[in-house]
């Protein structure tokens, strides 16, 4: 069968494009964003890239058009497929159709962490010889891709809140039927599509009515807007999760006792019992968090918490998750996913932790449509507050001027590129960390300014 992929370059319809790779499908795709490294994963699958969304991209036919979410009424290749009456589904609806169908799902919800955590089951499982298929919405280390089949029962699937496609509107979590379910944490985001918090929860809960019985639900105690989800009504075993460990006989039956304040080693205490530590790269308490979840999911199907913890102990990590490109000149340069202030501020914590005294630079570009449509801005200036030196983007087309936010914290307002290569490659000393906080591809800012540093550094030039 001839599938074209409308949106492919996204993240999750992109490992849904390897997917259907792997089950011998004939996979093309359009898009309008062609960037790495999901455009490089893609290629490397022998799978058709088209820039744009042309109707001459569906000439001939194919056999059935997915349509991703980012798609609209409008679009070319969108009327096209209408007028001529292609069969076209929704990316949820063929991944549940025809790859979840009879295997224990593992989904992992929530505002933040969705793609580490799902990472780290994958890699848990996969350690321990489970075999497991998965689609994460990124591109993790020690995988050769951000999907795969697998040859065992489970699969685990990042559960992502964002609606469907333009035909359907539910959140893509509500089709996929988990067993275990990972309910990371519950903020407001999205506000394209969410006009309120509560209509967020409106869908968690949705999907909290497909979990079976038998299944089990994970969520942190100290998230109220998912105690007001269950408290809507629960029909599955719930387990909570916390930093820190209590004796009290209300405790919750997961917790993770930090060893070092940067996170980067803790203990697992399960139901009362110090049974496992885990000592890894990361840092970070969403981190730690994302990590006790993993553990905890994986213990739902078989895998003991010493097994996991070991495995976790190994993890490669995710790429552009606080990804390291490079130290030159003992520059250290990190390329991190953060768009939400709560997720902006954790991961800055996290470094501050490691770095100390030493200084931090954060460049950060506002790109989520929540970010662009002004919904945090009463957040951002406090979010960076670890770094030394912020510098905020004003990306085109932005709905609003980050002028307010920048001067709000004594920080920098750019809006070119060039520029801020230009200053931070010329004032960043030895033993800075830089990070670079983005959703998309920042004009190529990372490499462009990876390269400056290096040019400077073979020069012989010091800060």
């Amino acid at each position: 069968m001839h599938i074209h992929i409308l949106g492919i370059c996204g993240t999750f319809m992109g490992s849904l494009a390897v997917l259907a790779k792997a089950l011998g499908h004939d996979v093309s795709g359009s898009d309008t964003a062609v960037y790495p490294p999901m455009s490089t994963q893609l290629e490397a699958q022998g799978i058709t890239l088209m820039e744009g969304y042309r109707a001459a991209h569906l000439q001939p036919a194919p056999d059935l058009v997915i349509i991703g979410n980012a798609l609209k009424r409008g679009i070319e290749a969108v009327e096209y497929v209408l007028e001529q009456g292609i069969s076209y589904t929704s990316g949820p609806a063929w991944l549940a159709q025809h790859v979840l169908q009879g295997r224990h799902v593992i989904g992992v919800a929530g505002t933040h962490g969705k793609t580490t955590t799902t990472t780290m089951v994958a890699w848990v499982l996969e350690q321990a010889g489970l075999a497991p298929g998965f689609l994460i919405g990124g591109v993790p280390q020690g995988f050769a891709a951000s999907a795969q089949l697998g040859g065992g029962r489970y699969f685990v699937v990042e559960a992502d809140e964002y609606d469907s496609a333009f035909f359907d509107k539910r959140s893509k979590f509500v089709h996929y039927a988990p067993r275990t379910a990972v309910l990371n944490n519950l903020e407001f985001d999205h506000a394209d599509i969410f006009d309120s918090l509560a209509a967020i929860q409106k869908q968690f809960h949705h999907l909290v009515r497909t979990i079976p019985g038998a299944g089990r639900i994970l969520f942190p105690d100290d998230e109220p807007a998912l105690h007001d989800v269950i408290a809507m009504g629960c029909w599955t075993p719930t387990q909570t999760m916390a930093i820190g460990h209590s004796d009290t006989a209300d405790a919750p039956q997961w917790q993770a006792e930090l060893l070092e304040a940067d996170g980067s080693a803790f203990a697992i205490w399960h139901h009362g019992k110090r049974t496992a530590e885990v000592r890894w790269s990361l840092t970070g308490l969403h981190n730690v968090r994302n990590g006790l979840a993993a553990i905890a999911s994986a213990e739902h199907v078989g895998v003991s918490v010493a097994q996991a913890a070991a495995a976790l102990s190994q993890f490669p990590g995710v790429k552009r998750r606080m990804e390291l490109l490079g130290t030159p000149g003992g520059i250290a340069l990190y390329d991190d996913f953060a768009h939400h202030p709560t997720a902006i501020r954790s991961t800055l914590d996290g470094l501050r932790e490691r770095q100390g005294s030493a200084r931090i630079w954060a460049i950060i570009e506002p790109r989520s449509n929540t970010m662009r449509l002004g919904a945090h801005k009463a957040h951002l200036a406090q979010s960076a507050a670890p770094a030394d030196h912020v510098i905020w983007y004003q990306p085109p087309g932005m709905d609003w001027d980050l002028a307010n936010v920048a001067s709000a914290a004594g920080a920098s307002l750019a809006t070119d590129l060039d520029a801020i290569i230009a200053r931070v490659s010329n004032e960043a000393r030895a033993g800075d960390a830089i990070v670079v906080m983005s959703n998309g591809g920042f004009g190529g800012i990372h490499q462009r300014l990876l390269a400056a540093l290096q040019a400077r550094h073979a020069s012989g030039v010091s800060a």
